[in-house]
């Protein structure tokens, strides 16, 4: 590959041009420095093909999920009901916020979408009660890393279509390490709010507690039949997106009366605007991956790990480390659809099972959302909170070394991911 493309890469990609275009603009680059016209003529069919995935499909659905969910009023009881139960405790807020993003991300599936929207709920409510909005606004972001983890999960359903692999065993296998992840960043939040002293909110009565758990009971009707409905067979990972799109419509129209059609209009657009978004990234990353197979660039990765060793303690070990280091520079789907063909073929040869891996490669690019310099949930929060970026990367430091431990825990403890998946034979 020509010196001037590769550095064109990095040109464009500091110059904080969205990583979508930064690829497709690196791609025809390429193709134009080395005058291949065959491949710049089949590059709008690569664009489509890219695409034409059935499984991919779940992604637009489920993010019509989440827009129905927050405009009927269900995110708001979810929200509600972790305070009701953990607000009372000191740091009881930081715990709430913890929680509240464990139970949306059964239903959202996308960190950034939920660091977006957290973070226009609960830094303003920690700031009134007294909390530090730098610390307010990392906890809101370290917290948004579970969304993809916790079933259901956009990058699991990238993952699951490009490898073969079980989108149903995939979602089954992340629930333990998004439980894991949440306890994690607990026993974090407990230490430094004994360290600082961080306040207690008042108690709720029990009245409150059981008016505030049947008020939520329609609302976790959505994650419940997304989860029993692939665990039973009914429908597939692709249908229960359907399926959770009409379910959110009910509860959010009948049961809480909060989704008024005035408000479909600027949902359905929400959905588009994300979706496309995603799409584009998607076909993009397609044909740079494309690229990068032409000029055999796979191949000289396969040969470098497997020369270091056999062993595939050490090969996760590579791994980790050269996922940890690409999710700062590279957007997590893209390099998701990059590096999945490159890395499938050494699974056989390591005799890793492809649904524990993938748990540990989508959860190392969720955590390059904490990272800088592209970090894409550092600018999201730091833009929303109005946070300084620097500020914001230090106050995230200490959950990354968290979310990283987790990580190594989850990489060599297959049973964090595959206990569900083989219990239920998927």
């Amino acid at each position: 590959m020509s010196v001037l493309v590769v550095i064109m890469f990095f040109v464009f990609l500091f110059m904080s041009i969205p990583i979508s275009l930064v690829l497709g603009m690196t791609t025809v680059l390429y193709f134009l420095v080395e005058g291949n016209t065959t491949l710049m003529q089949s590059a709008p069919m690569r664009l489509y093909s890219g695409l034409d995935n059935f499984g991919l499909l779940a992604i637009p659905l489920f993010m019509l999920a989440g827009e129905l969910m927050n405009g009927g009023g269900i995110t708001a009881r979810l929200v509600k009901f972790a305070k009701v139960l953990f607000g009372h405790v000191r740091g009881g807020l930081a715990y709430v916020t913890i929680v509240s993003n464990m139970f949306l991300a059964s239903i959202l599936g996308s960190a950034n979408a939920q660091a977006a929207m957290m973070s226009k709920v609960m830094v303003p409510e920690m700031e009134k009660e007294g909390y530090n909005k730098d610390f307010s606004s990392a906890l809101t972001l370290a917290s948004s890393i579970v969304a993809p983890i916790i079933p259901p999960s956009m990058i699991f359903i990238i993952y699951g279509t490009l490898s073969g692999t079980s989108i149903g065993g995939l979602f089954m296998a992340g629930i333990i390490p998004g439980i894991l992840y949440g306890l994690g960043f607990i026993l974090l939040v407990s230490f430094i709010g004994y360290k600082y002293n961080f306040q207690k909110s008042n108690r709720a009565t029990w009245r409150e507690v059981l008016t505030n758990t049947l008020n939520v009971l329609p609302a976790l009707l959505v994650p419940f039949i997304i989860i029993a409905g692939i665990i039973s067979g009914v429908f597939t990972a692709t249908e229960s997106a359907a399926i959770a799109s009409v379910v959110a419509y009910i509860v959010g129209a009948f049961f809480y009366k909060e989704l008024k059609w005035r408000k479909m209009p600027d949902i359905l657009i929400n959905t588009v605007i994300t979706s496309a978004t995603v799409t584009f990234l998607i076909a993009m990353a397609n044909i740079f991956g494309w690229m990068i197979a032409f000029e055999q660039i796979p191949q000289a990765i396969v040969a470098g790990m497997t020369s270091l060793s056999d062993n595939p303690i050490v090969f996760l070990l590579l791994v980790n480390i050269f996922l940890l280091l690409l999710g700062a520079v590279l957007d997590g789907i893209a390099a998701l659809i990059i590096l999945v063909p490159v890395f499938m073929p050494l699974l056989t040869t390591f005799e890793i099972d492809p649904i524990h891996f993938g748990v540990i490669i989508c959860i190392n690019l969720t955590i390059g959302l904490l990272t800088p310099p592209v970090g894409t949930g550092l600018f999201i929060v730091s833009s929303i909170a109005e946070v300084q970026f620097e500020k914001l990367v230090r106050a995230v430091a200490p959950f990354l070394v968290m979310g990283v431990l987790i990580l190594f825990v989850i990489t060599y403890w297959e049973n964090a991911t595959m206990l569900i998946p083989n219990w239920l034979g998927l």
